[in-house]
């Protein structure tokens, strides 16, 4: 029988030892004054952002050399496809304006990607030392503690959130959703970490989570640990979620209609005729506005 030339087990023990040992360099730093570089409108990297990603690629190089990876800052490398059905997918600090300004919100992100879509993924956020793990197949952990999605079913129970893309005209959308959404959750809250806003979702910690302006480097870990702790992400407009996709919507799954149909249209109240939703979650005195 032909054994596999790198086990999964292996695979995921070096994320997990790349995404402490990067996470432990950029907390170290973490209250510095940073080096701080504008790639792109309100798109900055520090210099933590590339000494994490030299430890994280670097480990990566030396034990699968024939591995493709893709990376925030340095981009694709070994080529655009791996030789053997592997890409690792690697944002070395996710939350990099919350770093920059010592908002202490920031994590590792490192997925591993074959031809179906994400085998595994590791979110680890340094200052709380919380390690979020997932293995496609085998549900996932936070600590080497099972995870699993919220029980919430209702709108006004739920903790939703987001994140704000660069781009000024899906600012403006995201405020149109926000105006749907607002007067019928519990409440939302903007994370600055794409990777960590889908762990906690994961971990029931929060019940939804959406952004419209995603890259496979935040999404690749997170999406995973979503759906492998019983989650579900789609797009915006409800079509499947794949990684090089902008736009995503996870959610604890009971609640996904629900979100959806309040954030993908706008020309009408789709909510308010949604079975899945108790009345006491419709906020009748609060007017919907829409878009001309």
């Amino acid at each position: 029988m032909q054994t596999e030339a790198h086990p999964v087990s292996e695979m995921l023990a070096t994320a997990m030892e790349a995404a402490r040992q990067a996470g432990q360099t950029i907390a170290s730093h973490c209250l510095a004054d940073h080096e701080i570089t504008f790639k792109g409108y309100r798109d900055i990297v520090t210099e933590a952002d590339i000494a994490a990603e030299e430890i994280v690629l670097g480990m990566i190089r030396d034990r699968f050399p024939d591995h493709a990876i893709l990376s925030e800052e340095a981009g694709g490398t070994n080529g655009n496809e791996a030789h053997n059905g592997y890409t690792w997918v690697v944002d070395p600090l996710d939350g990099t304006t919350n770093y920059a300004h010592r908002i202490p919100l920031f994590s590792v992100s490192i997925g591993v990607v074959d031809a179906v879509g994400p085998l595994l993924g590791v979110v680890y956020d340094p200052l709380r030392d919380q390690m979020f793990v997932a293995r496609r197949g085998k549900g996932t952990r936070v600590n080497d503690r099972p995870m699993h999605v919220s029980p919430v079913t209702r709108l006004a129970h739920a903790v939703v959130g987001l994140d704000w893309a660069r781009d000024d005209a899906v600012r403006q959308a995201i405020l149109i959703r926000l105006l749907q959404l607002a007067p019928r959750v519990g409440t939302i809250r903007a994370l600055g970490s794409a990777a960590l806003g889908l762990a906690y979702v994961a971990a029931g910690w929060l019940d939804a989570y959406f952004h419209p302006a995603l890259g496979p480097w935040d999404a690749a870990a997170g999406t995973l640990l979503v759906q492998e702790s019983g989650g579900r992400c789609t797009t915006l407009n409800g079509a499947p979620y794949h990684i090089h996709l902008t736009d995503c919507l996870a959610t604890n799954g009971s609640l996904h209609r629900a979100v959806l149909a309040l954030i993908e249209t706008h020309d009408s109240d789709p909510a308010m005729d949604d079975p899945h939703l108790d009345r006491s979650d419709r906020t009748a005195s609060v007017p919907l506005l829409a878009p001309d």
